[in-house]
């Protein structure tokens, strides 16, 4: 096959049609195999409105006698349960939180975009969509986009209905702000606390449904495994996470809405609690696992204070709307903020793109960041941090209008922090966040097993190689409530009529032998070190190798610490307690042995992919700072399949843009 030409222009001669070469393995220990198919005909604008009015349907009558397996609780997860049970389907709905609200969806602080235009600033549906392109850096399916856009409207009014109190302006008008990547005002929002408050109106929905029956919702539950059997997905394995119990559910569909797996890195804004093992278990069924170094490091969460935290914590990026970003010019200026005048501090972003200044996209800030912080001007007791100052918007706005803003994020900030954001600058530095990459899926949020859907973060298909903050909820809403309750029923249509694979069926068996082996062998090793241990030395070596920026040494480097630390893993873990209770060291274990896994399959994605895409900043193909794509080798989603033997295979799924003309991605 042909080499990939070395930092082709993104600008060049590409005809945006045309299929691209496919790029060699570099490392033996992947291979090259056929393309995949999405499963888009047509006008991309058009392609949403004629799938929905293909699919095919499951009467009334019959809708009860077909069951539906939902994973997780989040705007995705309980937007299909709910909806999929308010249709008449039986719904079995699993959560490992001990509440469906508890999802991580709760966590997302800044707000939910919409295309619905309700400002005279220039937004339309076609805006939205190039926005949302561009963002990804032309590496997001463009049909996808437009089914993003054209649901938005739809998806705040549902929102609404359900009990989510959007702010709103003086009028009653439902109140707006900008977001990263736009220059528009397209955001609707609660405060500083917008995920929480569509989760509780989506648990709420939900719970609805489980008092009516339709849904049977089990709370403390870890999927373990995905039960294949005739080629189709049939069913989960599950362990109860208070009695250990580990058993078999079948049903007709399964639908993983389990979240990201930005947790890989340790450091993160994610949960505790938040975990690979369900997306990662079904990439081991035969699922493809889609550009999976595409990961999102937020420009504002808070920085590493100790080696020892277990987490970072995000601030919204909605507080760059009126937050001023800068740096001392100075590298290693030791004086307090307020001792440094205005003429000897750098507003960086605001110097190096004019057009958007701190509002430019989370890749571009979080990179801009980290290389100012390297260069020697990052602030705080470690000097890894950038300051986020409202020094200028209290001035102009006032204390009280700041505070309906963004009140809870201050306090949640004095909170952590001791320090007042009233009186000095927030300090922020870029933080792991986000996933792109995801199980693949197709049109239709399918994967390459029959019968497996995918909804929300879990999925890759929407955000391209950076997504544009406050697209998060709406795809996990777009999934949940108007995707996935189209798209199953089509796939169900035609197996009116069968029954659920038997629990005590030879694949089902065998899937439920495969989970309790595998527990067995983590109790069995009895080394030395906990499991948090190596999650905290695996982050170390992602954030180096597979971070912010990457380079062709430093990813052979954590190629070959991650494949150490997994074999260190299996010889040296140590976990305490048995399994037929609750076990929290167990848990973990299990977590991050599928951490260790995915973590190989990410810098593998890293290495192989030779271009500089969004989040994916190769330092090899970068002109003053940007990144550069490679659209004649890498206009291609990338999708992974590892084999038994653990070799892996990637498949390449070509992209064509028609609505939004292939271009280099320029902020200043």
């Amino acid at each position: 096959m042909s080499r990939p030409r070395s930092g082709a222009g993104a600008a060049g001669a590409v005809d945006p049609l045309t299929p691209t070469v496919r790029p060699d393995a570099v490392d033996p220990s992947y291979g090259v195999g056929p393309d995949l198919d999405a499963g888009v005909r047509g006008d991309p604008l058009a392609a949403w409105s004629a799938r929905k009015d293909s699919y095919r349907l499951v009467s009334p009558a019959n809708r009860r006698r077909l069951t539906v397996i939902v994973v997780g609780t989040g705007l995705a997860g309980s937007g299909a349960a709910a909806t999929l049970g308010r249709l008449g389907y039986r719904v079995e709905c699993f959560t490992l939180h001990d509440a469906a609200r508890r999802a991580h969806s709760v966590a997302a602080q800044g707000g939910i975009n919409a295309a619905r235009a309700r400002k005279v600033d220039g937004d339309t549906l076609r805006r939205f969509i190039t926005d949302t392109i561009k963002g990804g850096d032309f590496r997001a399916r463009e049909a996808d986009v437009v089914r993003l856009a054209a649901e938005s409207g739809r998806v705040i009014d549902h929102m609404q209905a359900i009990g989510a109190p959007f702010a709103r302006e003086y009028g009653g008008q439902l109140a707006t702000r900008s977001f990263g990547g736009v220059q528009v005002s397209r955001t609707y929002y609660t405060r500083g606390e917008t995920g929480q408050q569509l989760e509780v109106a989506c648990a709420a929905a939900l719970q609805e449904q489980v008092a009516a029956g339709s849904v049977r919702l089990h709370t403390r539950t870890e999927m373990l495994d995905l039960i294949v059997a005739d080629g189709r997905a049939q069913g989960i394995v599950t362990r109860d996470l208070l009695s250990g119990r580990i058993r078999a559910w079948t049903g007709h569909a399964v639908v993983l809405a389990t979240g990201g797996y930005g947790s890989v890195y340790h450091y993160s804004t994610l949960a505790m609690a938040s975990n690979a093992t369900a997306t990662w278990r079904a990439h081991l069924a035969g699922a493809a696992f889609a550009s999976p170094s595409y990961v999102q490091f937020h420009p504002t969460a808070l920085p590493v204070s100790s080696h020892w935290q277990s987490k970072t914590t995000l601030m919204s990026e909605s507080l760059r709307n009126d937050g001023r970003i800068w740096v001392p010019a100075r590298p290693g200026d030791e004086r307090a903020p307020g001792d440094i005048p205005e003429t000897e501090r750098d507003y960086y972003l605001e110097r190096r793109y004019p057009a958007f200044g701190n509002l430019t996209p989370r890749d571009v800030a979080s990179r801009n960041a980290r290389e100012r912080i390297e260069a020697g001007h990052g602030v705080g007791p470690l000097r890894n941090s950038v300051y986020l100052d409202f020094r200028d918007s209290l001035e102009r706005l006032g204390r009280p209008t700041i505070a309906a803003r963004y009140g809870n994020l201050f306090s949640m900030y004095r909170d952590a922090t001791g320090e007042d954001p009233y009186e000095v600058p927030m300090r922020i530095a870029p933080g792991a966040h986000f996933t792109m990459g995801g199980l693949w899926v197709d049109f239709n949020q399918m994967t390459t097993i029959p019968g497996l859907f995918v909804g929300g973060e879990a999925s890759n298909n929407y955000h391209g190689a950076n997504r544009l903050g406050a697209n998060s909820l709406l795809s996990a809403c777009v999934d949940g409530w108007f995707t996935l309750p189209l798209a199953v029923p089509d796939y169900l249509a035609p197996l009116v009529g069968s029954s659920c694979l038997e629990e005590s069926g030879p694949e089902a068996g065998l899937a439920v032998e495969r989970a309790r082996a595998r527990v067995d062998r983590l109790l069995a090793v009895g080394g030395t070190r906990r499991p948090v241990w190596f999650h905290r030395r695996l982050g170390e070596i992602l954030y180096a190798g597979v971070g912010v920026s990457r380079t062709e040494e430093g990813l052979r480097r954590a190629l070959e610490q991650v494949r150490a630390l997994r074999a260190e893993f299996w010889a040296d873990v140590r976990v305490v307690g048995g399994e037929h209770r609750l076990n929290q060291e167990l848990e973990r274990a299990g977590r991050v042995a599928d951490f260790l896994e995915l973590a190989e399959l990410m810098v593998l994605d890293a290495l192989d992919r030779r271009e500089s895409a969004g989040a994916h900043f190769r330092e090899e193909f970068s002109a003053g700072g940007e990144a550069r794509r490679d659209d004649v080798a890498w206009r291609t989603v990338s999708a992974w399949h590892t084999l038994d033997d653990g070799t892996r295979i990637r498949r390449s799924v070509p992209l064509g843009f028609s609505l939004v003309a292939l271009q280099e991605r320029d902020y200043r």
